[in-house]
C-alpha cells in the first residue's frame, strides 16, 4: 500500500497541526491524591513513546501538576525537563491549573496566571504567550483585558461549543474585552468520533476526525491551519502508539487534509501571522463568553463557593494589612510572603473547574474542606502577625481596620467582650461619645470616617453608661414595622407584601405581589445533575408558606431585627431580616438547615422596575444582559452568574440585590431571584444537605446603581470592618492609599514577587474615563506603572501622589517605593 500511496499526488491545502495531549483533571471523579498517580502515569507513558516516535510532541499546561511531580516523582520531572529543553515537551498554557473564569474573582485570575507564569519561567525559562482553558464552563467578559495585561496573545477553548440552543458564529476570531482589549482567540473543530454536537480536546486520530475538524470549521476564508490536540484525557493516559501511527499513514492519504506533529505555540505564532496578513473579513466579538450549559454550577456545593469568597477577600486584607505593617516599620523582612503564598495555592488549587463548579465526588469536598481550614488558618496567622507589628497594648483601646477604597461611615461589630458587661461607653480618638446598642453577641458601635486603606483607634470604658438608647428609629405594630426608610408589612406566611420608600415616596414591590418568598423547584435536569440547571425546572415549583415562628430579637437605636422561621419538608430556614436607622440596606441574615434533594431554593423579589436590561457584577467591573427573552440568545440565559451584586433599574430608580457568597441569579421582566441551593446527586449524593449560612440584601435606591453606591454597599456587605485590641504605635489615624475618584476599586495592595516594592492594583467599574490621583499618609518616595506579572511598562516618577488616566474598567497595577 505504500509504494501504491507513492504514485499518488496529495495536493490538499488544509493542514492539521497535531499536538499531542492529555487533559488531567486535578479532581473529579477522583481525588486529589489520586490525581498526582495519574500525572505521574500518563507523564512515564508519554516520555516512553517519545523515545519509540522522534517526531512525538506533547503539550501539558497546568503548573499544578508539575509541582505534584516535582515533589513526588523528580526522576519523572527531570527526564521531562529534558524533554522541554529539546523543544519536544511543551510547557505552557498560562495559568496555575484550568481554573473555572465564572466564580473566581478578578484578581484571582490575575494569580492562576501570575503563579503560573512565574513557575513556568522559573522552572523552564517559559514566558506562556497562549492561554488553553479547553474544559472551563464560560468565560468572563474582563478575560481579554487579563490576559493581554498578562503577556498573554492568544486563548483557546473547545467547551463553548456545548451550548445548548446557539452556536458562535465563528471559530477564529478577535474577543474584545470589557475595556476594549482584543485578543485572537480559537476554537478546537474536532469532532467526536460518536456523533456528539460539540467539538472535543481529547481528539482521537482517524479520517473522520482528521477531515471533520475542517468541516466544521466555520472561518475557511481566512485559514486553512487547523490545531487538532488529540489524546486520551479527563482522567489522563494521553496518545497512543496507535495515534502516533496513525498520523504517519493518514498523512500519505489522498483527499484528506495534511496532516503533521506541532508545537501549539508555533501553531498560534503562525495563525497571527495569517489573521494579520488576510484581507477577508475578520470577525469581533465584543461581550462575554456565555456557555449556555452547566448552569448548575453557579451554586452546586455552597459551602466551597462561600469559602472561595471568604478567602479570596480575606487574603486581600492580609496582604494590605501586611504592606501597611512592613511599610510602617520601614522594611518587609516580616511579610508573610510563605505563608500567603502557601495560602494562594490553596485557593487557586480548589478554582479548578470540576472543584468550585460543584461538580466532583463527595470525597474531594471532604479533601477541599480541610484545604480550606488550613487556608484560612495561615491567613489569619499571617494577618494576626501584621496587625501585631504595629499595635501596642493599651487599655480600652481598639484599632479599626478600614480595607476598602473609601472612608467609611459604618457600623463596627464587636463580640469579645465578656457578656457580663452591660454597660460600656465608646470615645473616639478625639474623645467624642460614639453611638452604640448592645446585641445578644456584642456590641454595634457607629463609626464614622474611618480613612481607607487605613485604621482608627476607638476606646471604651466599662465604669460609665452609654448613650442612652432612642428607640423611636424603629416603629413596630402588627406584621408591619416602620424605619427612616421605609414602611416594611408582612403576612401570615412570612412574605414582604409591601416595602414602601418613605424618602422616593414609592412602592419598591410590584402591585398585589411578595417579595423575599423562598421558592423550592423541582431540579431534575437531563443529565449531568450537579452541573446542570434545564429551562423545565421552573414548571414545577413550591413557595415556602410554613412559617412556625416571628419575633423581634434587637431594637434599638442603630438596628432592628426580625426573626423569621420556616418549616419545608424535612427541612427548616431561620432568618433575621435586619433593619438600619442609617443605612437603606435591608440584610437577610439566613441559616437553612437543607435536608432535600433534587430541590433547588431560589428567593424571589417582584419589584416594580420596567427596564429591559439588568446590570450584573462580574470580575473587574459589570455586564448588562436582557430580562426578556426574544431571542434564543437571550432565553439562554436564563440562568446567569453575578458575584456581589446585581441591579435592576429605571433612569431615576432601582433596586439592588446583594449577596456574601452566592453567584448563580435569574432576572426575568421585573422579577429577581437569587439561587440559594442546589442539592443534586451525582456525582456527589449529598451534595448540599446540611446547614447553610448566607446573607443577601434588598438595596432600594434614588438613581441607577451608581448612584445607590451599591458597589460600595456590596462591599460592605462583604468586608465588615475589622478590629483588634490595642493602638498603633505611630499613630491613631493613617490610610495607606487615599483614592481621588469614587468609581475606582483597589482590588490589591501586596508586596512585589522580586523587590520590596508595593503592589497596588486598581479597576475602574463604573465605565467613566478620567484622571485619578492616588496619595498616602506615609512617604512615597516613586512609582512606576507595570503590567499583571508586575514587569514595568512605564517610566519611573519620583513623585509622591500617583496620577494617571483610567479608561471605562480599565486595570491598572503600580509598582511603589516607599521612603
Amino acid at each position: 500500500m505504500n509504494e501504491e500511496l507513492k504514485h499518488m499526488e496529495k495536493s490538499h491545502n488544509v493542514t492539521v497541526h497535531a499536538i499531542g495531549h492529555t487533559h488531567i483533571d486535578v479532581a473529579w471523579l477522583w481525588r486529589l491524591k489520586h490525581t498526582r498517580e495519574k500525572t505521574a502515569r500518563s507523564f512515564s507513558t508519554v516520555l516512553r513513546l517519545m523515545e519509540k516516535f522522534p517526531e512525538y510532541i506533547f503539550l501539558q499546561t497546568q503548573p499544578q501538576l508539575y509541582e505534584y511531580l516535582k515533589n513526588d516523582y523528580p526522576e519523572i520531572y527531570d527526564q521531562i525537563k529534558k524533554r522541554v529543553a529539546e523543544r519536544r515537551w511543551e510547557a505552557e498554557g498560562g495559568m496555575w491549573l484550568e481554573a473555572d473564569c465564572n466564580l473566581t474573582s478578578g484578581e484571582s485570575l490575575v494569580r492562576q496566571l501570575l503563579f503560573g507564569s512565574r513557575f513556568l519561567k522559573k522552572e523552564f525559562g517559559i514566558s506562556p504567550k497562549y492561554l488553553w482553558l479547553p474544559d472551563v464552563f464560560g468565560y468572563s467578559w474582563a478575560l481579554p483585558q487579563i490576559l493581554v495585561k498578562s503577556g498573554i496573545k492568544t486563548f483557546m477553548t473547545t467547551k463553548i461549543s456545548w451550548s445548548q440552543y446557539n452556536r458562535m458564529p465563528h471559530d477564529t476570531f478577535i474577543w474584545k474585552g470589557i475595556d476594549g482589549s482584543e485578543i485572537l482567540t480559537h476554537f478546537i473543530t474536532t469532532p467526536t468520533t460518536n456523533n456528539s454536537w460539540f467539538y472535543t480536546y481529547n481528539g482521537e486520530i482517524k479520517p473522520e476526525t482528521v477531515l471533520g475538524i475542517w468541516e466544521a470549521y466555520r472561518d475557511k476564508e481566512i485559514n486553512s491551519d487547523l490545531l487538532l490536540s488529540y489524546g486520551y484525557g479527563d482522567g489522563g493516559g494521553g496518545p497512543n502508539r496507535e495515534m502516533l501511527e496513525m498520523i504517519r499513514r493518514l498523512n500519505k492519504i489522498p483527499g484528506l487534509p495534511n496532516i503533521i506533529t506541532s508545537r501549539a505555540d508555533e501553531y498560534f505564532e503562525k495563525l497571527h501571522r495569517t489573521i494579520e496578513k488576510t484581507d477577508r473579513y475578520v470577525h469581533k466579538w465584543d461581550g462575554e463568553l456565555y456557555l449556555e450549559y452547566h448552569r448548575g454550577t453557579y451554586t452546586s456545593q455552597a459551602y466551597n463557593k462561600k469559602m472561595n469568597r471568604k478567602l479570596e477577600l480575606g487574603l486581600r486584607e492580609t496582604e494590605w494589612l501586611s504592606v501597611l505593617s512592613s511599610v510602617m516599620n520601614g522594611n518587609f523582612s516580616n511579610y508573610p510572603q510563605k505563608e500567603i503564598n502557601e495560602s494562594w495555592k490553596i485557593v487557586l488549587r480548589n478554582q479548578f473547574h470540576d472543584i468550585i463548579p460543584g461538580s466532583s465526588i463527595k470525597e474531594v469536598y471532604e479533601d477541599s474542606r480541610n484545604e480550606y481550614k488550613e487556608a484560612e488558618m495561615l491567613t489569619l496567622k499571617a494577618r494576626k502577625n501584621a496587625s501585631s507589628l504595629i499595635l501596642e497594648p493599651a487599655e480600652n483601646a481598639v484599632t479599626v481596620f478600614n480595607s476598602s477604597t473609601w472612608e467609611r461611615n459604618d457600623l463596627l461589630e464587636i463580640n469579645d467582650l465578656s457578656k457580663d458587661i452591660k454597660k460600656v461607653n465608646w470615645w473616639d480618638e478625639n474623645g467624642n461619645e460614639l453611638e452604640a446598642q448592645k446585641t445578644e453577641s456584642g456590641w454595634l458601635i457607629k463609626l464614622e470616617h474611618v480613612p481607607p486603606l487605613g485604621y482608627s483607634t476607638i476606646y471604651y470604658d466599662k465604669e460609665k453608661t452609654s448613650l442612652a438608647k432612642d428607640e423611636t428609629s424603629f416603629v413596630f405594630s402588627e406584621n408591619h414595622v416602620r424605619t427612616p426608610y421605609y414602611e416594611i408589612s408582612w403576612n401570615e406566611n412570612g412574605h414582604l407584601v409591601r416595602i414602601y420608600d418613605i424618602q422616593s415616596g414609592r412602592e419598591v414591590l410590584e402591585d398585589k405581589k411578595c417579595g423575599n418568598v423562598f421558592q423550592v423547584f423541582e431540579d431534575k435536569p437531563l443529565q449531568f445533575e450537579n452541573w446542570d440547571i434545564d429551562i423545565f425546572y421552573q414548571e414545577k415549583m413550591k413557595e415556602i408558606r410554613d412559617l412556625q415562628s416571628i419575633k423581634i430579637t434587637e431594637r434599638g437605636p442603630l438596628r432592628a431585627v426580625i426573626q423569621f422561621e420556616w418549616k419545608y419538608d424535612d427541612s427548616k430556614i431561620s432568618q433575621s431580616m435586619i433593619l438600619y436607622r442609617d443605612n437603606r440596606r435591608i440584610d437577610f441574615k439566613t441559616h437553612v438547615d437543607w435536608r432535600e434533594h433534587q430541590q433547588l431554593l431560589k428567593v424571589a423579589f417582584p419589584v416594580k422596575i420596567r427596564a429591559t436590561e439588568a446590570t450584573y457584577d462580574i470580575q473587574f467591573g459589570n455586564v448588562k444582559r436582557p430580562t426578556h427573552w426574544n431571542t434564543s440568545w437571550d432565553y439562554a440565559k436564563f440562568e446567569t452568574v453575578a458575584h456581589q451584586w446585581v441591579d435592576l433599574s429605571e433612569r431615576n430608580y432601582g433596586v439592588s440585590l446583594l449577596n456574601d457568597c452566592k453567584y448563580g441569579h435569574d432576572i426575568k421582566e421585573n422579577v429577581i431571584r437569587l439561587t440559594l441551593i442546589k442539592s443534586g446527586k451525582y456525582p456527589d449524593p449529598n451534595a448540599d444537605q446540611g446547614n447553610h449560612y448566607f446573607t443577601y440584601s434588598l438595596l432600594p435606591h434614588q438613581g441607577d446603581w451608581v448612584d445607590g453606591r451599591t458597589v460600595q454597599e456590596a462591599w460592605s456587605l462583604n468586608n465588615p470592618l475589622t478590629y483588634a485590641f490595642g493602638k498603633v504605635k505611630h499613630s491613631r489615624y493613617l490610610t495607606l492609599f487615599r483614592v481621588s475618584e469614587d468609581n475606582i476599586m483597589v482590588d490589591a495592595v501586596k508586596k512585589a514577587e522580586d523587590s520590596d516594592s508595593v503592589v497596588i492594583r486598581v479597576h475602574e467599574f463604573t465605565g467613566a474615563r478620567g484622571t485619578v490621583t492616588i496619595s498616602s499618609d506615609l512617604n512615597i518616595l516613586s512609582w512606576q506603572e507595570c503590567d499583571l506579572m508586575e514587569n514595568a511598562t512605564g517610566p519611573e516618577h519620583e513623585n509622591d501622589k500617583i496620577i494617571f488616566d483610567i479608561n471605562p474598567y480599565e486595570i491598572k497595577t503600580f509598582l511603589v517605593k516607599f521612603k
